[in-house]
């Protein structure tokens, strides 16, 4: 099985609020950015914001949750949203798996394909590379 990137999502890092708690903690980082890739150019919308959970004794989990708005590749105009649910594994990376919903007929196959997703450190912010198998294209 070929993995291949379908989306680069540059997120730049704009607000922290941040909770600790007796039992954990609770970080929301709000952001903004944009994102390409061959099916679909464009921005993240006002309102992404990554909300991350360490309970005592456990693993720190985080969840993002973003809608972008732009082209798909045939020109159309649409918006995509993505749930970005994931953990960090046992070399410190963090590995996602994404829920997506696009208003986009040409994009649909983002919604049932099994779509991964990995983070990489930019300046500012940090790039979202999600991945799915190649014979699950168009």
């Amino acid at each position: 099985m070929n993995r291949k990137e379908i989306l680069t999502v540059n997120v730049k890092l704009t607000k922290f609020d941040e909770v600790k708690g007796q039992s954990g903690e609770a970080l929301m980082i709000h952001f903004d950015g944009d994102a390409t890739g061959e099916y679909f150019n464009g921005i993240i919308l006002p309102g992404g914001v990554d909300t991350q959970r360490e309970m005592k004794g456990s693993a720190r989990v985080l969840s993002a949750r973003y809608i972008l708005e732009g082209k798909d590749f045939k020109g159309n105009a649409c918006k995509i949203f993505v749930e970005n649910n994931g953990s960090f594994d046992e070399n410190g990376n963090i590995v996602t798996h994404p829920t997506i919903l696009t208003d986009s007929i040409d994009l649909a196959f983002f919604e049932t394909a099994d779509i991964t997703g990995t983070i990489s450190d930019i300046p500012g912010g940090v790039q979202i590379h999600l991945w799915m198998d190649d014979s699950e294209e168009l």
